[in-house]
């Protein structure tokens, strides 16, 4: 399937791109890192295979539905900081907006500066009847991200064994159709 997102956007401080092999590195660290994992399914650090597995499932799920998290860099260096994107692997309950940023680079508003243009994105490219985020209870580094991009908590629900809240994104005035949300 072609892509139905672009493979590369810029912000003012940072590159979302499609991924690359030479991610792994940066990628296997980041994930290793119990701080940056606590909150993701699974919950744990895991090691270089399984960061191996997860970057080659987000390439899969862009070839196979035509979008996925993006590689985050920062446009002055090149340094690989997180992912950030749409997705919905089989089982979510509608299209997710997610993210996840390296430790070192948390803080700095790189999540709602991704997160921002990834909404935009999904709105006008994906068109999707719901966009959500999903955050585990406990996330509120996430939770601020979520609100600060405009959603709402409307739900939590039993996800992957956690209690997770689903924060809906209002679709744009006199754009796509979306989920209204009170």
């Amino acid at each position: 399937m072609p892509l139905l997102i672009p493979a590369e956007v810029e912000t003012e401080r940072l590159v979302l791109r499609q991924w690359r092999e030479s991610d792994l590195d940066a990628f296997a660290e980041m994930m290793a890192d119990p701080e940056v994992t606590r909150y993701l399914v699974p919950p744990v650090p895991v090691d270089r295979l399984t960061s191996w597995r997860l970057l080659a499932m987000y390439v899969g799920h862009g070839v196979m539905r035509g979008y996925s998290h993006w590689a985050i860099e920062l446009r002055e260096t090149g340094e690989f900081i997180g992912r950030a994107g749409p997705w919905r692997p089989d089982g979510w309950p509608a299209l997710e907006l997610g993210w996840a940023i390296a430790r070192r680079h948390q803080g700095r508003g790189y999540a709602t500066e991704a997160g921002k243009v990834a909404l935009q994105v999904s709105w006008e490219r994906l068109k999707p009847d719901r966009l959500i985020s999903l955050v585990r209870l406990g996330n509120d580094a996430s939770v601020a991200v979520a609100r600060r991009l405009g959603g709402r908590l409307t739900e939590t629900i039993d996800f992957f064994g956690g209690p997770t809240q689903v924060f809906d994104y209002p679709a744009p005035p006199g754009g796509p159709p979306g989920r209204q949300v009170d």
